[in-house]
């Protein structure tokens, strides 16, 4: 089990190695678009997602029309994803119950509600859930919330910043969020997410070629011992 000086050594050895190889920039949008955002990046790459909304951008006419189409349509948007027909799904079931309930496609109501009912408010819409909350949250609202999907999750397991045991979202992400300052949780959340998604794949991690092999328990544990080179046979002269 990794102790806090050394939970915050691997998070600084994050910081210094992995920010160097990753774009810092961000989406800033609007409330409700960090909505539809967060559903092209959860369990995705910065790099995918932003692909994917720039398509829906691109491809609809406006926020309505994406409302009143298809999810087969939308579904093209999001190929070469994971579950792509349960994303586009997820988008048009989103807008069309914010445009039954406001009449309207934006959310900056919220920021006037405070933090804590602004993310009550968000928790009701059916295609919510824990990602989501915290993405807006740490991208919208100035909360502080590590947003946890797959790679995340299985990054900080494996780097020993959350035990092995820990299955409850709710407290893999206090454990994170208390770990990480405010200050760098969207950074933090980036650069995670990219070693999850090129190194730490779930089969088959490429330990040798990520930045932070040297500080990961899981690295240290399944390291290959190098090959021995058989004997070389002395043949014995008649």
């Amino acid at each position: 089990m990794a102790t806090t000086v050394n939970k915050q050594k691997i998070v600084t050895v994050l910081f210094s190695k992995v920010k160097k190889v990753v774009s810092q920039e961000q989406q800033e949008l609007p409330v409700m678009e960090q909505v539809i955002y967060s559903i092209c990046r959860e369990g995705s790459s910065k790099e995918q997602a932003d692909e994917v909304y720039q398509k829906l951008i691109a491809q609809f006419f406006d926020w309505n029309e994406l409302r009143v189409s298809s999810v087969r349509e939308l579904e093209e948007c999001f190929r070469g994803m994971t579950r792509p027909v349960d994303r586009a799904s997820r988008v048009i079931g989103f807008l069309q119950e914010l445009f039954e309930t406001t009449y309207s496609f934006e959310l900056e109501f919220l920021h006037k509600k405070g933090l804590k009912q602004a993310t009550k408010h968000l928790s009701r819409y059916q295609v919510s859930n824990d990602y989501l909350g915290a993405w807006v949250t740490q991208r919208a609202l100035g909360g502080h919330a590590i947003p946890i999907d797959p790679p995340t999750l299985r990054v900080s397991k494996r780097l020993g910043l959350i035990e092995k045991t820990q299955e409850q979202v709710v407290e893999i992400r206090n454990t994170l969020e208390h770990l990480i300052p405010k200050a760098k949780g969207v950074e933090f959340t980036d650069l995670i997410s990219t070693i999850g998604m090129e190194y730490c794949h779930e089969k088959q991690p490429n330990c040798a070629a990520c930045p932070l092999a040297k500080e990961c328990q899981f690295a240290t544990e399944n390291a290959k011992p190098a090959s021995k080179k058989p004997a070389a046979v002395v043949k014995k002269s008649k």
